[in-house]
């Protein structure tokens, strides 16, 4: 007697091997996968802490120019006939004209004003100053206020010695004050 049903019984086929190695396999997947997703539930969330929250005092942050020295411009003062908090000011003013203005470059115009002011009466910290802050070189400049392009090098190898110089003669001394202070 055939049932209703017997249209739906087939003949077993034999399971291939890799077939059953599949069906293993991931069968062992989604059970892993339900078991992580259950465990990963039953954890409590990451807080997450308020960013620069925890930065320390003392590191400056991206935008603010690093502290200085009160001895930065000291050597420099000593060879320019002024003194370092007055070199101080002036560097200050001219950063707030200029964001972009570095210590070695307001350093570099200033001992090139002193060097080449007496011989071209043109060439200014000031006027230096704005070169750069138009966006010229310091060699660029030097050109535009009458050097040839030889004398603006040569007078910045010069005016670098001369910084290199008086920052050597400042640390020398250094010491020797230090000692000489109870």
């Amino acid at each position: 007697m055939e049932s209703a049903f017997a249209w739906r019984i087939k003949p077993e086929e034999p399971v291939k091997p890799t077939s059953k190695l599949f069906t293993s396999a991931m069968l062992a997947c989604g059970l892993a996968l339900i078991t992580y997703a259950a465990a990963a539930a039953q954890k409590p969330a990451h807080a997450t802490a308020p960013r620069g929250s925890h930065q320390a005092a003392s590191q400056p942050t991206v935008g603010q120019p690093k502290p200085k020295n009160a001895d930065d411009f000291r050597g420099i003062a000593s060879k320019l006939n002024t003194t370092s908090d007055a070199l101080e000011s002036a560097y200050q003013t001219a950063r707030q004209a200029n964001p972009k203005l570095t210590h070695g470059q307001f350093v570099a115009a200033t001992m090139l004003a002193n060097n080449l002011g007496s011989k071209n009466p043109s060439i200014t910290t000031q006027a230096i100053l704005d070169g750069l802050q138009s966006g010229k070189s310091i060699g660029q400049t030097l050109q535009s206020l009458g050097l040839s392009a030889k004398d603006a090098k040569e007078a910045e190898r010069a005016a670098a010695r001369d910084a290199r110089e008086a920052r050597k003669q400042a640390q020398a001394q250094q010491p020797a004050s230090k000692s000489t202070n109870p």
